[in-house]
């Protein structure tokens, strides 16, 4: 995917995004942004009110649109999913998987067979299911981008988010790995991997002013991030901008994972 002579390197105009987990938070502010800069886009969760409420809100942006229900752990409604964008817009140019789950907060060994199994399914498993599904589609249009949502909390070591972080980390693994079996079908896979971002999944964080503060002091830039930082660079690389990337995990989280000692 390369901008035309005189094209913005941004635009997206005529291309197609799927979008998991997006009625909401980080996957929705993905979704906005890349109908925003020309992209018709699937938006996707796994309740239906959740994806015309996400629909009409895009639309009434100038968006091209459509919403589809699916539970990203079941195979059978991702196959689904596929149809739906295909039948609404001939193909796929743009896969970003972002629905993630995280039913345990606390150590290891804490951690109930029944939740490791939903976090390694939802937020692995899936991802796997649907980029085997999907880029194909990509190159079979002469290439394309796939977005994985990562964190730094598969970067970093955690005591709270183990399991999380364990599938985040493997998901940096599987960008590398699609990345070389598809570049040379001009498919690029690569990472975000957002720090703390102001969403529902991030509220402790922040809500709480003294466990905000403390939270921020650890950060360069001295805030939290917003489901835009993390839109912003989804964009850049599902365009031609990011024509020469693939493979790589780039970190969302205003320094956080760099800073040292004071």
């Amino acid at each position: 995917m390369q901008a035309a002579a005189g094209a913005s390197p941004f635009d997206l105009t005529g291309k197609v995004a799927l979008v998991t987990g997006s009625t909401r938070g980080i996957g929705y502010a993905i979704a906005e942004r890349l109908a925003l800069q020309g992209a018709s886009v699937v938006v996707s969760s796994r309740k239906a009110e959740a994806c015309e409420a996400a629909r009409e809100r895009i639309a009434a942006l100038g968006g091209d649109v459509v919403g589809a229900q699916c539970n990203v752990s079941d195979k059978t409604q991702l196959r689904s999913l596929v149809d739906v964008a295909v039948a609404a817009y001939g193909g796929i140019d743009i896969l970003v998987c972002n629905a993630a789950t995280n039913p345990h907060f606390g150590p290891m060994e804490q951690i109930s067979d029944e939740a490791y199994e939903k976090i390694l399914g939802t937020n692995l498993r899936s991802n796997v299911w649907l980029c085997n599904m999907v880029l194909p589609l990509i190159a079979e249009r002469g290439g394309g981008s796939a977005l994985l949502l990562s964190s730094i909390a598969g970067i970093k070591g955690t005591r709270l988010l183990g399991a999380y972080g364990l599938t985040k980390a493997a998901l940096a693994q599987l960008a590398r790995n699609l990345a070389v079996e598809w570049g040379g079908r001009k498919v690029r896979v690569n990472c975000l991997a957002p720090g703390i971002i102001r969403t529902d999944f991030a509220k402790a964080l922040y809500e709480n002013q003294q466990v905000h503060d403390h939270v921020v002091a650890g950060i360069p830039l001295g805030r939290i991030g917003e489901p835009a930082d993390v839109a912003g660079a989804a964009a850049f690389l599902a365009s031609p901008a990011g024509a020469y990337i693939t493979g790589q995990t780039l970190s969302i989280d205003g320094g956080a994972t760099v800073a040292g000692f004071d």
